[in-house]
C-alpha cells in the first residue's frame, strides 16, 4: 500500500497544537511534504518560539503519523518562524522590530513589571530575539530587575544602543539618569521621552519588543496607542476585586483604540508558604477567569505570590534567568508560548511588500 499526501494532511488536520488550540494544517505550519517508498519527510514551521517543547511537538506528530497504514520511516523537522503582524493603521513601524507587545495594568502593585521582564526572558528562552522597553518614565524599575548598572552608548550622538542583559535587549530612562533623580516632568515631556526611547534605540532584529507600561490609562498609554505600532496587549491583574476594576479599565482602553487583547495574566493567584508549601488565595480566587469570560479573552496563565519572584527581581536576575528549570520559570515559558501563539492569530503585516511596489506614469 502506497501512502498519499492526502492521508498525511488528513491526520495532521486532526492533530491539535496545544499552544495554539488549532490543528497544524489550520496553522499553516505544514510544509514540504515528501514521500519516498512510504518514508515520510515533512517540515513543521511554528509561528511562535517553542524551543523547550520542540521535541514534544516532534514526538506528538511522529506518534499520530505512525497510525497511517503502511507508513515507513517518519522524519519531522520542527522549527519556528516568527513574522511581523499588523498594527494600528497609519502608525509607522519601528525599524528592526517585528512585533510589539504592551504589558499593562490598571493599577500599581500587581506585579506587572516582574511579569514583563520574565515574559521577555521566557520568550528569549524559547528561542526568540527579544527587546524590553521600560515605558515607566516616572518610576523605571527594569534596570534594577535586570541588574543593569551601565549607561547605554550612542555611537552617532543621535541614537542609543540597547543594553544587553540576560540575553535580551533593554532600554529604560532609568539607564540614562541617576537612580535617585526624580523625573519632575509634565505630560508632554513624558510622552516625548517615551517616543525617543522607542524610536531612537537601535533595536537589532527583534521578534518581540515587550513594553512595560506604567499603571493607569494616562498620557503614556494614549501615546503608545496612537503613535507606537502595537501588535497586541497583555493585561496583568490580581484576583482582588479592586485590582480587577482597574484592569478592566485598561482592557477597555486598548479595545477603544483598536489594539487586540492577547490575554490576561493573573498574578499572585495564591500565596505559597515558604516554610510548609501551603497555598492560600489571600487575594481571592477566580477573578482573572471571570474577567476573561466577561470580555471573551484568554487567561494566559496564573502565577503564585512567591517570595522567590520578588527576591530574584530585587537581585537583578529574574526567575526565568535565576532558576530556568524551576516551576516558576516553566509557568512563565508557558505564558510566553501562549502569548506568542495568540499573536499568530492576528493579521500578518504586508507593509514591506507594498513599500516595494512602484507605480510609474508612462
Amino acid at each position: 500500500m502506497t501512502i498519499s499526501e492526502q492521508q498525511v494532511q488528513s491526520v495532521l488536520k486532526e492533530t491539535i497544537d496545544v499552544n495554539t488550540g488549532k490543528d497544524y494544517v489550520a496553522n499553516n505550519a505544514v510544509q514540504n511534504i515528501k514521500i519516498e517508498n512510504n518514508d515520510l519527510y515533512l517540515d513543521i514551521a511554528l509561528g511562535y518560539p517553542a524551543k523547550s517543547v520542540i521535541k514534544q511537538i516532534q514526538q506528538q506528530l511522529i506518534d499520530v503519523l505512525a497510525t497511517i497504514p503502511g507508513i515507513g520511516k517518519i522524519n519531522v523537522n520542527v522549527t519556528s518562524k516568527i513574522i511581523p503582524h499588523g498594527v494600528q493603521s497609519g502608525v509607522k513601524l519601528i525599524p528592526g522590530v517585528k512585533n510589539v507587545i504592551a504589558v499593562a495594568s490598571g493599577k500599581g502593585g500587581v506585579g506587572k513589571s516582574a511579569t514583563s521582564v520574565n515574559l521577555a526572558l521566557a520568550l528569549a528562552a524559547e528561542g526568540a530575539s527579544v527587546g524590553l522597553l521600560d515605558a515607566d518614565i516616572y518610576g523605571p524599575s527594569q534596570p534594577q530587575m535586570l541588574g543593569i548598572t551601565t549607561r547605554p552608548e550612542s555611537p552617532d550622538g543621535k541614537t542609543i544602543e540597547p543594553i544587553i542583559a540576560h540575553g535580551i535587549q533593554a532600554m529604560s530612562i532609568g539607564m540614562l539618569i541617576d537612580v535617585e533623580t526624580p523625573m519632575v516632568w509634565r505630560g508632554p515631556m513624558v510622552t516625548q521621552a517615551l517616543q525617543q526611547l522607542i524610536n531612537d534605540t537601535r533595536w537589532q532584529e527583534i521578534d518581540y519588543l515587550i513594553v512595560d507600561l506604567p499603571p493607569g490609562t494616562g498620557d503614556i498609554q494614549l501615546t503608545l496607542a496612537q503613535k507606537v505600532p502595537v501588535t497586541g496587549a497583555v493585561i496583568v491583574t490580581t484576583p482582588q476585586d479592586i485590582a480587577l476594576l482597574d484592569a478592566r479599565k485598561g482592557l477597555k482602553m486598548f479595545e477603544k483604540v483598536g489594539i487586540p487583547i492577547l490575554g490576561i495574566v493573573e498574578n499572585m493567584s495564591t500565596h505559597i508558604c515558604s516554610k510548609c508549601g501551603h497555598e492560600d488565595p489571600v487575594f481571592g480566587s477566580g477573578g482573572g477567569e471571570k474577567m476573561c469570560q466577561d470580555y471573551e479573552v484568554e487567561l494566559l496563565g496564573t502565577l503564585p505570590l512567591d517570595i522567590k519572584i520578588r527576591e530574584h527581581t530585587d537581585n537583578g536576575t529574574p526567575s526565568v534567568a535565576a532558576e530556568p528549570d524551576g516551576s516558576i520559570a516553566a509557568t512563565y515559558r508557558a505564558i510566553a508560548r501562549r502569548t506568542a501563539a495568540k499573536v499568530t492569530d492576528l493579521a500578518e503585516d504586508h507593509s514591506e511588500l507594498f513599500a516595494k511596489i512602484v507605480v510609474e506614469d508612462n
